[in-house]
């Protein structure tokens, strides 16, 4: 911002001369709205004054200490009772003031009445103020004629009633404190030299106006008693009440606080440390829905076992994963080691070895490397929500096609093949994946059941719409303790490394990988197992038909295959499915 020299003018102020005018843009900029550029004016450079630097760090505020929620309740309810005690007594003392005042007024209008009657039956003059002599006037009572001529109010006799009964002239000074009053009859208030506040009021006579008035002491006096009266009652009431308030508020805080110590004890377990902790709960007693301390306190109980359950579920999925990690090395470590021992035999050129027989363990050994790595691409994709292909999918076909691939690949269990539908088992979803699904359940019954077992696998639909796939064994069952936990990733029954000869075992993801396919589908897969039967059974949407036709080759609706009749004839033509292993 620059100074250039001119003149001030402002609205209001004139002209005048000023040392310079503030300028808010460059003088050699064009304003876009005029077109025009600005003059241009000489600079006036002024230099900037030198502030003082602060050294050192700065001040720190002082931070106010919040009182605590007993505190600010009982600060609150007394301020509260404080002023509902104040406003009550104010208001009381209002009243009572304008009700004694309106007494006074009156009793002034029947002394200047009093006096006007006495001064018209009276034969003295116009400053006659003998009336007062009679009985019943009040004690300090004011009564004094007017000058009729003077327009002021000029007071020309004046005299008060004192406390034995007798007149007192008043003074020159005393008098002037009465003058100056209208004779309409309107009440005013004066305070009188060595008598104090009086409410008068003055009337026109026959020969002169008449003033009368009252003092205001009593009325004074009355106000003044009931202010302190209800002062003291208020004072005491507040003390009571901020005593009964506070021990009521402590009290109804207590489950409060014992909550707020639950709360630091959960704070102050040790987490992190990954071991079986048992964190404290708040007592039963203190878990009241009806109240908000008990809301609090049931909220934490809460808070506290779904942090139990979390911890741990992640000890469990840490000491699935540590299980995992040493299985999957050993896994890996197997094919590695053998492909390095048929490379390290070729490249020695051992004569009691054929290259293409050891080509070929290494062919095999790579495939199984190949095979676990892709189960787990396929389940990070799966954890990732990435979208499967849709399109409609004839489920007998499928299945169909999976039982072939599992019958060839065990000849030795007896399998069966049941369509229990009235069309098309139609549903959207991915060939490829749902034949995975069905693979992976084939497979695992042929791979854990003794030869001779037979395999029944059924296709249905339900009035509901859904497509039901119940793969079911006649084997030895899983065992309770791993049916739990069948479908979790890395599950297996034989949790050591070693493995039979001739055993190939599974890395625990097949029954993991169907589950999460299946949920991708919008569909699940259940198990119920005991020993002679267990059976899983694939749910999934169901879809509209393409056709009234089942594309399954020597199949057809509610067909039931297997046994011995079933030897020959015609695979289904389609797409092979996937074989994955689960171990239970």
């Amino acid at each position: 911002m620059s100074v250039v020299p001119g003149r001030w003018r402002g609205p209001g102020l004139g002209a005048g001369p000023m040392p310079g005018r503030l300028k808010g843009r460059s003088p050699r900029l064009k304003d876009p709205l005029l077109k025009f550029p600005l003059p241009k004016f000489p600079l006036l450079k002024l230099p900037l004054p030198k502030l003082p630097l602060l050294k050192g760090p700065l001040p720190k505020l002082p931070r106010s200490k919040s009182l605590s929620l007993r505190a600010r309740l009982v600060l609150f309810t007394s301020v509260v009772l404080c002023a509902v005690c104040a406003a009550m007594g104010v208001t009381t003392i209002l009243v009572q003031r304008a009700h004694l005042l309106a007494d006074l007024d009156q009793r002034v209008r029947d002394a200047a009445e009093h006096a006007q009657g006495a001064a018209r039956h009276r034969t003295g003059g116009a400053t006659d103020l003998s009336y007062l002599s009679e009985e019943g006037q009040t004690t300090g009572a004011v009564a004094a004629r007017l000058d009729p001529a003077d327009d002021t109010g000029r007071v020309t006799a004046a005299e008060v009633v004192t406390g034995d009964g007798d007149r007192t002239v008043l003074t020159a000074a005393q008098r002037a404190a009465l003058a100056g009053l209208a004779a309409d009859g309107t009440l005013h208030t004066r305070t009188v030299p060595g008598l104090g506040t009086y409410r008068v009021t003055a009337v026109a006579g026959e020969t002169a106006p008449v003033l009368a008035g009252l003092p205001m002491d009593h009325v004074q006096h009355a106000v003044d008693h009931m202010a302190v009266t209800e002062a003291v009652i208020a004072g005491a009431g507040l003390l009571a009440a901020g005593g009964v308030c506070a021990v009521v508020i402590r009290r109804e805080l207590r489950p409060l606080g014992r909550v707020a110590a639950t709360a630091a004890s959960v704070a102050g377990a040790p987490l992190e440390c990954g071991e079986d902790v048992r964190l404290t709960r708040v007592p039963a007693r203190d878990t009241d829905p009806r109240t908000e301390a008990g809301q609090v306190g049931a909220a934490l109980n809460h808070l506290i076992d779904r942090v139990e359950s979390s911890l741990a579920g992640r000890r469990r999925s840490e000491e699935r994963m540590r299980r995992f990690l040493a299985d999957a090395g050993h896994e890996l470590r197997t094919p590695l080691a053998s492909i390095a021992g048929y490379a390290e035999l070729m490249g020695r050129g051992a004569a009691d070895i054929e290259p293409g027989l050891a080509w070929r363990r290494v062919s095999a050994q790579s495939a199984r490397m190949t095979g676990l790595v892709e189960d787990l691409l396929l389940l990070a994709r799966l954890d990732e929500g990435r979208p499967l292909e849709a399109v409609e999918v004839d489920l007998a076909t499928l299945v169909a096609e999976a039982v072939w691939d599992a019958r060839a690949a065990g000849a030795g269990h007896d399998w069966r093949l049941a369509l229990r539908v009235d069309g098309p088992a139609v549903v959207t979803g991915d060939p490829a994946r749902l034949t995975q699904v069905v693979a992976n359940l084939l497979a695992n019954a042929r791979a854990h059941t003794p030869p001779g077992t037979r395999v029944d696998v059924t296709v249905e639909a339900t009035p509901a719409g859904t497509r039901l796939v119940r793969v079911r064994d006649d084997g030895p069952g899983i065992p309770p303790a791993l049916l739990p936990s069948v479908f979790e990733r890395f599950t297996r029954a034989d949790t050591s490394r070693s493995r039979k000869p001739g055993e190939n075992g599974g890395s625990g993801l097949g029954l993991a990988i169907a589950a999460a396919i299946t949920r991708a589908h919008g569909g699940r897969v259940t198990v119920e197992s005991q020993p002679g039967r267990t059976e899983f059974t694939v749910t999934l949407p169901g879809a509209a038909p393409l056709s009234t036709t089942c594309e399954c080759p020597g199949i057809s609706a509610r067909t039931q295959l297997g046994g011995p009749g079933w030897r020959s004839g015609g695979r289904p033509q389609g797409r092979a499915g996937t074989e994955g292993s689960q171990r239970r």
